[in-house]
């Protein structure tokens, strides 16, 4: 392949590319901050006051997180074609454009696309989709745990005591609560914080996969899709199929 039949195209905008780096620098500082909650007592951790902190820390880095993902959600509608859901969603030809492309990969010369391959926009598709489980789930938890905002205040007036304000309600002290509402605030979030760090988990390995894709494409010479989400443009050595 000559460096003639290389061409530049424009793939990603600045919108896309913060939202990835950003997206990943929280989900790596998120579960830094989960590994060490989950395991205070081994590493020295102890006392409410610090547990607190911890899961307070990691609601305003959740915050971060949450207000980026609703961005990329919304630009769906109205952001650039190749990151929008139209392009995402499988529609009645997704069977036939996996067919062609892994059959355009045994032939040698694989298909290329500006934006992503039809492998890639299911496995985006899967992880926007989990990365929402996660910030739903997440977020109920920080009003479960800490009564922490948007929904802190709606889990702090259910478990008031008759005349208590829901101001009052602080976390893990049962002063001022109702016995009966506490406990099944408490069966409630244990389910939703299990499928919370379940679903990371789950994240992390789809990002493992992620990985390999994107260097075995890297190593195929089909893109430059590493310096793409830096630069925004992609290098292709054949037209892309969605130009």
């Amino acid at each position: 392949m000559s460096n003639s039949e290389i061409k530049l195209y424009q793939a990603w905008n600045l919108h896309t590319r913060a939202f990835h780096w950003i997206n990943f620098l929280c989900i790596v500082l998120l579960s830094v901050l989960g590994l060490i909650m989950l395991n205070k007592g081994a590493i020295g951790i102890s006392g409410r006051e610090a547990g607190i902190g911890l899961k307070a820390l990691h609601v305003i880095v959740g915050y971060v997180f949450s207000i980026n993902l609703l961005l990329r959600l919304l630009s769906g509608f109205f952001g650039p074609q190749h990151g929008r859901w139209s392009t995402l969603i499988p529609g009645r030809t997704f069977k036939q454009d996996i067919k062609t492309y892994k059959q355009s990969l045994k032939s040698g010369q694989s298909q290329t696309f500006i934006g992503h391959n039809p492998k890639g926009r299911l496995s985006v598709l899967v992880m926007l989709l989990l990365l929402t489980v996660i910030m739903a789930t997440g977020l109920t938890r920080a009003a479960t745990n800490i009564y922490y905002p948007p929904f802190g205040s709606i889990a702090a007036s259910y478990v008031a005591a008759d005349g208590v304000p829901a101001a009052e309600i602080m976390p893990y002290d049962k002063t001022g609560t109702d016995a009966g509402k506490l406990a099944a605030l408490q069966s409630f979030k244990g389910p939703v914080g299990t499928v919370h760090v379940y679903g990371v988990y789950v994240l992390w390995v789809l990002i493992l996969i992620h990985l390999i894709a994107v260097m075995r494409v890297e190593a195929r010479g089909d893109g430059s899709l590493i310096s793409s989400m830096f630069s925004g443009k992609k290098y292709l050595p054949r037209p892309p199929v969605d130009e």
